[in-house]
């Protein structure tokens, strides 16, 4: 009987170790950061099952087999749509501006497609402003209406919005909604989907969470994208959730948030429809490519510098040209550098970069709220003060609310607004998205918001800052720790 119980402690202590063993060779095979791999073996020696179960949960993007699947089937399609685009040379810029040059040049031969001119744009600051916008856009439509968000909340202008968007339905529109399962799971909770659904609206709930699959997809893997679509003309995209924040997260105790968003007409718009289009057949499988019919985009000629970028980021877009394309940004700079984030967790290149251009003479400022409805990232994201002010950062607390605007501002000139955080998980996880302005009239727009949030915020200064308690120290380095998992 001892003889059984033994050779069972012996496979019980084998098969332990095997898969200890199994874990470490996942994280060691697969290229990412030294830190992040650190930090994964780290947790996975310190708490064995713990760590295991955590990396087997969150350590790699896995988008789930019938997902990858579908983006694999899309994308030859999607491939022919862009190239019958490159059709229209007219809809493409052959100039830039000097700052704008090289992550223009990134994007057009990573993603395979230039710069597009001949765009409209408005900067929207208001929540107000711009769910007003959208209702008067959304009940105006007249062929198409696809939607995607990562929190929809009803509440104040949104059932407005919501409204609009089954009125617009019940007359004809083609209307699909796609909402972030974990983000939007108040709303999937309600009687608003069978509303919407019973008024012809097909809505959709991507990445569903569920407890049984865990093993099978991750979990975190997000659909953090604000994207408005109608017509093939108009786009809306920026940080803001649909919302209204005069009633979103009111107990959370960081007031009202704070975003942009970004109106545009012209051929940005398509662009930005066959992004989501891959989301659409990653989720549903069903193929909605946009109408490349030119006649439904009237050219609007320009002759100062005006193009428009579209940035995708996740599962089946190139990986880490967001990336990419801040790096590029940042070493661009020449004069001035302006960055607002609702979560600083950079990554060492990003750091780097952001400390470079202070110690080679350019103005950087970063924004970033007082404030935080994340007390990890609140935490880790204090233990690169140091070392950024070291190198001459201006960091700037936002102090009226909870500033979730994502912005980059490049020489006054260079815009990069969207859905990414400065943090890994936007930079190297999440479904994203990211406009590259090049126009000096937007520009300056952008940088009047940028000053406006300036004059609400209290600037760090570097000796009181190293004068802070030990203890703090110690939580932020505790905190900092988890950075490259965040």
């Amino acid at each position: 009987m001892m003889t059984f119980y033994t050779v069972i402690n012996w496979l019980l202590l084998f098969g332990y170790w095997l898969l200890i063993a199994g874990v470490t060779l996942k994280v060691m095979i697969k290229r990412r950061a030294v830190p992040s791999s650190m930090a994964w073996l780290l947790i996975i020696y310190i708490l064995p099952l713990v760590g295991i179960i955590t990396y087997l949960l969150f350590g790699e993007l896995n988008l789930g087999k019938r997902r990858a699947e579908r983006s694999k089937a899309f994308w030859p399609s999607a491939a022919k749509w862009m190239e019958d685009m490159k059709g229209t040379p007219c809809l493409f810029t052959n100039r830039s501006s000097e700052v704008a040059r090289s992550v223009l040049q990134l994007c057009e031969h990573r993603q395979g497609m230039g710069g597009l001119k001949g765009n409209g744009i408005q900067l929207l600051t208001s929540a107000d402003d711009a769910l007003k916008s959208l209702i008067h856009d959304i009940t105006l439509a007249k062929n198409n209406i696809e939607i995607v968000f990562y929190v929809w909340q009803s509440g104040g202008l949104v059932e407005q919005v919501g409204e609009a968007l089954m009125a617009s339905s019940r007359r004809g529109v083609r209307c699909r909604l796609m909402l972030d399962s974990a983000g939007s799971l108040s709303f999937f909770r309600s009687p608003y989907p069978a509303l919407m659904r019973d008024a012809g609206v097909h809505v959709v709930e991507a990445l569903h969470v569920s407890i049984l699959r865990v093993f099978l997809r991750r979990m975190d893997l997000r659909q953090h994208r604000k994207m408005v679509l109608i017509d093939n003309y108009i786009a809306y995209s920026g940080s803001m959730n649909m919302v209204d924040p005069r009633l979103f997260k009111q107990d959370a105790g960081v007031g009202q948030w704070i975003d942009i968003m970004a109106r545009m007409e012209g051929p940005v718009a398509r662009a930005m429809g066959i992004i989501f289009a891959c989301d659409w057949a990653i989720e549903t499988g069903e193929h909605i490519l946009p109408s490349l019919n030119t006649n439904l985009i009237p050219f609007k000629p320009t002759e100062d510098h005006n193009s428009i970028q579209v940035i995708a980021s996740g599962p089946g877009s190139p990986e880490g040209v967001i990336h990419q394309a801040l790096l590029i940004s940042i070493y661009s700079a020449r004069k001035t550098l302006v960055m607002t984030t609702p979560y600083l967790i950079p990554s060492d290149d990003l750091l780097q970069a952001i400390c470079t251009a202070a110690q080679r003479g350019v103005e950087v400022h970063i924004i970033v709220p007082r404030h935080n409805d994340s007390i990890l990232v609140n935490w880790a994201s204090r233990a690169f003060f140091s070392e950024l002010l070291e190198a001459g950062v201006l960091i700037h607390q936002f102090e009226g609310g909870l500033l979730h605007t994502k912005s980059v501002l490049v020489d006054r000139q260079l815009s990069l607004v969207g859905t990414v955080n400065l943090d890994m998980r936007s930079l190297w996880l999440n479904f994203e998205i990211t406009l590259v302005i090049d126009h000096n009239a937007f520009g300056y727009d952008l940088a009047r918001v940028q000053e406006d949030y300036l004059a609400r915020s209290q600037l760090i200064e570097a000796t009181i800052w190293s004068n802070r308690p030990y203890w703090q120290r110690i939580i932020e380095r505790l905190f900092y720790f988890f950075s490259p998992l965040l």
